[in-house]
């Protein structure tokens, strides 16, 4: 079966769990209030493609590409990033909800979450290099051997990052913030 191309795009309300999107390369192409929820995206290129609305929940991600592209208000419950194609791998985050989601051993630099739910996500050996998380909320995030030199989590809230397992040389934190970074001590900081 040969492989689709579409460029300059609009898919808007389209149920791909009963249709699934066509493998192929989708450049500068935009999804809004698609349901891709438990589908197959392996293998699909997206090339600065917008997905404003969607629920991306549970899709498979095997050698999928994800480059330049924008996640906006989107559902991503359990996406595991890390099977994706690495090369060019670069997207950012407004208004997500991307809860048990896993960026295992992902090159992320200069990523930027914004207003995200980021629960018992796993950055475990991620490279999350000046990138920043502006009003995301990391309840039981996993963060260990991960690169946080210069990111940003001066307004997010509820990670426990310890020190001593992740590099965050440069790294920017709040002052009510600075107490994930203690958790491990069990201490309690006052006002």
């Amino acid at each position: 079966m040969e492989e689709v191309y579409f460029t300059d795009k609009t898919f808007e309300k389209i149920d791909f769990t009963l249709n699934p999107l066509e493998k192929g390369d989708y450049e500068n192409c935009r999804f809004v209030n698609c349901d891709f929820a438990s589908t197959n995206l392996s293998e699909i290129k997206f090339i600065e493609c917008e997905f404003k609305g969607c629920n991306l929940s549970m899709a498979k991600l095997n050698k999928t590409t994800l480059r330049d592209i924008r996640f906006i208000g989107c559902k991503m419950l359990g996406l595991h990033f890390e099977h994706c194609n690495e090369f060019g791998l670069s997207f950012s985050f407004d208004n997500c909800n991307l809860k048990h989601s896993s960026f295992f051993k992902a090159k992320l630099k200069k990523t930027t979450f914004k207003n995200s739910i980021l629960h018992e996500a796993d950055f475990t050996d991620c490279d999350l290099t000046a990138s920043v998380f502006d009003i995301c909320d990391f309840t039981r995030a996993t963060f260990e051997k991960t690169i946080l030199e210069k990111a940003d989590f001066r307004t997010s809230y509820n990670f426990s990052i310890d020190p001593e397992k992740n590099r965050v040389k440069k790294a920017m934190f709040s002052m009510s913030g600075a107490a994930g970074l203690l958790d491990k001590y069990d201490v309690e900081i006052g006002q």
